[in-house]
């Protein structure tokens, strides 16, 4: 790390949790020259780039904020630079500065600075809400806020894979969610699709999240984990509340998945320009009777494949011109194949959005999962 990084490293470190960004703006003016600096964070449907302190919102698509934050490279334009402001593959938004320095060493070490801010915004997010709320253009229901706590991020890179998710409608979903872990061995991946409205549906999608979790942290396989949340849930609800959810676990040696479909949101295999739906056994939901058992099922991943989960919000998402259906999904999901996950979620949703011409009325989830190839 040179110079002028470090002393940005040791800005950040040292500056109060919710004072970042103006720490970071007075360092920069003094190491760099720069004479302003803000950050642009995505809002919770990842359509809209919104100024920390306040501002003129970005959510033209072809602006050079939203070209930095897809492409996750700077971006130029009109003497201002732009910098992808993520850590491990989670997008928190775009570092805006003014003016932008041309020399190509400059902006490398501007754009470790976007990344150092990204780790210290990670750390301060349990002690302050200031961005937070800074990301929301307007306010959350409690269920949807229930929701979001819940989520491991947005988004995951590894050498083995690239992983985004979203849930819609953002600022009022009610029970679907999904869930995301690896151990450098295995990455465990669930997708939720909870019954009910409002914070019943939360607390019931809480529940399942975190039955899945323990025994997923106990060290179980796959199809003891899903009995262990499916019992969970039936002492809880007596069967009269249940989830659906697909729990896959992939093997990052091989890119062998081990499934287990829990009257699950459908999943989707994109290999070689080519959409099919991988079929699994269809298995009860989570807390529909007592003492369920479940099966694990296998199958293969080639390098270059890119897995969709998806829940029925989606396909049965209608408008005056009748249902999204499984045609449209599959045309669109052809069209994401260049792609980054994140990217390609964002746009199927944008998509899914116009076509209803409003908020969505269900709850709707996408995961895009892309397979590199065996970690080394």
């Amino acid at each position: 790390m040179d110079e002028r990084t470090s002393r940005v490293c040791d800005t950040l470190t040292a500056a109060p949790v919710d004072l970042l960004v103006e720490r970071l703006e007075e360092e920069l003016r003094r190491s760099y020259g720069i004479t302003g600096a803000e950050l642009l964070q995505v809002d919770y449907r990842l359509s809209t780039l919104l100024p920390l302190r306040g501002g003129e919102p970005v959510s033209s698509a072809g602006h050079p904020a939203w070209h930095c934050f897809d492409h996750q490279s700077p971006a130029l334009a009109d003497g201002v630079g732009y910098f992808p402001v993520t850590v491990r593959g989670e997008r928190t938004g775009v570092l805006r500065v003014t003016p932008a320095p041309s020399e190509p060493e400059l902006l490398g070490e501007l754009v470790e600075v976007a990344r150092l801010l990204a780790h210290e915004l990670a750390a301060a997010g349990t002690g302050t809400d200031r961005y937070t709320v800074a990301a929301r253009s307007r306010r959350l229901t409690l269920a949807a806020e229930m929701q979001w706590e819940l989520l491991p991020g947005r988004s995951r890179v590894r050498p083995s894979f690239s992983l985004a998710g979203q849930l819609e409608p953002a600022y009022a979903v009610r029970g679907d969610n999904f869930d995301w872990s690896d151990n450098g061995e295995r990455l465990w991946l669930s997708v939720l699709n909870g019954m009910g409205e409002g914070t019943a549906a939360s607390a019931l999608t809480t529940l399942a999240v975190n039955a899945l979790r323990n025994a997923r942290r106990a060290g179980v396989d796959l199809a003891d984990q899903a009995e262990l949340a499916d019992q969970a849930l039936y002492s809880f609800h007596r069967g009269e509340q249940h989830v659906s959810v697909l729990l896959l676990g992939v093997e990052l040696r091989t890119g062998r998945v081990t499934a287990v479909d829990a009257g699950s949101p459908r999943l989707l295999l994109l290999r070689d320009g080519e959409v099919t739906h991988q079929k699994l056994e269809a298995q009860l939901p989570l807390g529909m009777f007592d003492g369920t058992r479940y099966e694990a099922q296998h199958f293969d991943l080639r390098v270059g494949d890119r897995l969709f989960v998806v829940s029925d919000g989606v396909t049965e998402a209608t408008a005056a011109a009748g249902r999204y259906g499984d045609a449209a999904l599959a045309r669109f999901l052809r069209r994401t194949a260049a792609m980054a996950p994140m990217q390609a979620v964002r746009s199927i949703l944008g998509d899914l959005r116009a076509f209803v011409g409003t908020d969505l009325v269900d709850d709707a989830v996408v995961v895009c999962l892309d397979w590199s190839g065996p970690q080394p």
